[in-house]
């Protein structure tokens, strides 16, 4: 009896990816130096497949030991045990888990090539993993939610038309969100390009990444750019916007949002950029006893927001672009609620990031196996949404994945019996119906 018999659909897409062969390779080196009964690919498909199934702490494993369908997943007769897994866990090195790392960029990039993009939009930002213990690495800082906590604070780069996340830098919670941004801009950039040489690269950053430096990278790079400005920082800007008498109505916006443009520079800065000054009308909040019976007073006021750009075009367009990267906080909140990104389960630096590498390849694996069977659903937006219109893994761990049934030997050949369901056939009979273009 196995109580995940959905789970068949990621085993057709683990062969298909060849997934086993590929996270071995990630750790030949760590598997020379002795034999072992496990090898360390095999621990990061455990891991995997573990945040799959919707469970968070090691210790969980012991709930589907003897669960016969994920052992055949695994390709093991018997899981590893919580101490085998924690003390592999902290044997991972910097060379293994950059290979790790590569090897989530190479099936993000497969992805790309096989839809052929011509044009991929990288957004950059940071995302903080809390802890209440002593892990290595961790430090205090920034923390919105549980101040005083040490946490992690890693960057993140994601694909906006895939939803999925490209590549990560592991840092330590108390750094700024541009700490080594320009180098990771750089690698993930020039990654796409190498894949993709005739793709328009966009990219979209806040506030924390505005500066000469990272402005003059992307230029480099020949990237689209657009960046969030604290233009509270500059007097010149505030002044421009109290001088300013006529704004230009936004297109689209239905008269909520107005703008100008004009190009400028800072003091320290070498080169002008064009700058966009926006700003969207608000209703106040009315504090205080209503007349409600006579009318409700609205009172407005305007929301103002600087960005700078490379992009040509109307400013209407650049700004929805740049707001578009909101689409990300929802991936990092999928990604922390239902692929336990935000656990830390070591007290290991090492340890940590490779679970977090395997949370982050859990949901791009889910993500992979919905675009194999549905075609783009979705023309290129403004905001650039996901071309894909994709279930959360949560919603396929409940309707596919956790679906009782039975394995039996008929005649010699294993068969998956599972019970009645017209929704849950047809949805399972398509992914298996995966192939391997």
């Amino acid at each position: 009896m196995t109580s995940f018999g959905g789970l068949v659909v990621f085993q057709k897409l683990f062969e298909v990816l060849e997934l086993s062969r590929h996270l071995k390779g990630c750790c030949r080196k760590l598997d020379r130096e002795g034999p072992r009964f496990y090898s360390h690919g095999t621990i990061l498909q455990c891991l995997i497949v573990h945040v799959l199934l919707g469970y968070r702490k090691l210790r969980d494993m012991d709930l589907y030991r003897d669960d016969p369908l994920v052992g055949r997943v695994l390709g093991l007769k018997r899981l590893p045990s919580i101490p085998t897994l924690s003390r592999m866990l902290g044997e991972f090195d910097a060379e293994s888990i950059e290979a790790q790392r590569e090897l989530n960029r190479d099936l993000v990039l497969s992805r790309l090539i096989n839809e052929k993009m011509v044009r991929v939009t990288l957004d950059f930002d940071g995302s903080v993993q809390s802890t209440t213990r002593h892990a290595e690495g961790s430090a205090v800082g920034f923390n919105k939610k549980k101040k005083g906590a040490r946490s992690y604070y890693p960057l993140f780069c994601t694909i906006a038309q895939t939803g999925q996340v490209f590549d990560h830098l592991h840092r330590s919670g108390n750094v700024h969100d541009s700490n080594g941004a320009c180098e990771f801009v750089v690698r993930c950039v020039e990654a796409v390009r190498a894949a993709l040489p005739s793709a328009r690269i966009e990219t979209r950053m806040d506030s924390a990444f505005f500066s000469d430096e990272m402005v003059s990278t992307l230029e480099a790079l020949g990237a689209e750019y657009t960046i969030s400005v604290p233009f509270e920082r500059f007097a010149e800007l505030k002044q421009k916007i109290e001088a300013r008498n006529y704004w230009w109505p936004t297109w689209g916006s239905k008269g909520r949002s107005t703008h100008f443009e004009e190009c400028w520079k800072p003091k320290s800065w070498e080169q002008s950029g064009r700058f966009l000054f926006v700003r969207q009308k608000k209703k106040l909040q009315t504090k205080g006893p209503l007349q409600l019976d006579l009318f409700e007073p609205v009172q407005e006021d305007f929301d103002y927001k600087v960005v700078i750009t490379s992009k040509t075009g109307r400013p209407g367009n650049i700004v929805r672009f740049h707001e578009g990267r909101g689409s990300q906080e929802k991936i990092f909140g999928e990604i922390k609620s239902q692929s336990q990104m935000d656990y830390i389960p070591a007290r290991r630096r090492a340890a940590n990031e490779v679970y977090l590498m395997c949370s982050v390849m859990a949901h791009n694996l889910g993500r992979e196996l919905q675009m194999r069977i549905n075609a783009p659903q979705r023309a290129t937006t403004p905001g650039r949404m996901a071309k894909w219109v994709f279930q959360e893994i949560a919603t396929i761990r409940n309707t596919i994945i956790r679906r009782a049934g039975r394995l039996t030997n008929l005649q010699g050949k294993l068969t998956l019996t599972l019970g009645t369901n017209r929704d849950a056939e047809v949805s399972i009979l398509r992914f298996m119906a995966t192939e391997s273009a």
